[in-house]
């Protein structure tokens, strides 16, 4: 690279490199430092206790608790966001009238703020006068309790985040679809092929790179999603909904267990990171 490349190129990175470095990077630094330290609030002094805070949180049921909740939250939410998102990628890739509405209408949920998310389904879940609650009850499925029990709260979590997050899988899949020649799907048609055979042999093989991606990018955004559990069910009821994001508030900003929160946020980022590294290795990079 010539020394004239240089001084054009360095004025252009240095602001993303200087943003990495003081919000990214040295938070990070600061986060992991402080998990080997004991701190009863953030004003107190810190007493250097090793790996004290991470025996400590392996041994507690509620981290052990919280790290199956994640799992299971963002391996259910990312499946059905997937199936979904392809299914409604395909309806709005077909022509029809409205075609247009419809596809700017498909991404209201997912431009709406995460409040008005949370608040809009706590009305219209809501025991006594929500929405669905009454239609539910007129139907003959009784009154439903949504957010008092274990698994329907975990089940109400779900719904509301494949709800929100799936209209940007849905505009990914989509624009892949408008890369496929109409004329193949023309010829295969000719060729006698079922909707089946061509979604299998035709439009899966162009979506599977962009399926990759996606997949790896909802896992990393699933795994650490705090706003929307936190606003509809504060971990609960009984730590059903309660995942490492959570746990690490609790423990830094309500129990002021400083140390172990910092230390639950480390595990989770380094288990992140190597389930990622995982992934990346199992699936070629040019996919």
């Amino acid at each position: 690279m010539k020394l004239k490349d240089k001084h054009i190129i360095i004025p252009f990175l240095a602001p993303g490199v200087l943003v990495t470095f003081f919000f990214i990077i040295v938070p990070l630094y600061m986060a992991i430092r402080l998990s080997f330290f004991h701190l009863e609030s953030y004003i107190s002094t810190p007493t250097f206790v090793g790996f004290g805070n991470y025996i400590r949180i392996f041994h507690e049921p509620s981290f052990w608790n919280a790290l199956g909740n994640g799992l299971f939250y963002s391996l259910v939410s990312i499946a059905l966001q997937v199936v979904v998102g392809i299914a409604l990628a395909l309806v709005l890739n077909e022509a029809f009238k409205g075609k247009t509405f419809l596809r700017g209408l498909t991404l209201l949920p997912y431009i709406l703020p995460t409040v008005v998310v949370a608040l809009t389904w706590q009305w219209m879940l809501d025991g006594t006068i929500g929405v669905i609650t009454i239609a539910a009850h007129k139907v003959g499925l009784g009154r439903i309790n949504w957010f008092e029990t274990p698994r329907m709260a975990m089940f109400t979590v779900i719904l509301v985040s494949v709800w929100t997050w799936t209209p940007f899988v849905t505009t990914c899949f989509l624009a892949a679809l408008q890369t496929i020649p109409p004329d193949l799907l023309d010829a295969a048609k000719v060729d006698g092929t079922s909707a089946w055979q061509r979604f299998i042999y035709i439009t899966l093989p162009v979506l599977k790179p962009i399926l990759v991606i996606i997949i790896l990018l909802r896992g990393i955004w699933m795994f650490n999603k705090f706003d929307v559990i936190w606003l509809l069910t504060r971990g609960g009821p009984l730590g059903a909904t309660e995942h490492l994001p959570i746990l690490t508030y609790q423990k830094a900003f309500q129990t002021y267990d400083v140390g172990g929160g910092t230390a639950v946020a480390t595990i989770s980022f380094v288990f992140l990171a190597v389930v990622v590294s995982i992934y990346l290795k199992i699936f070629a990079r040019e996919e």
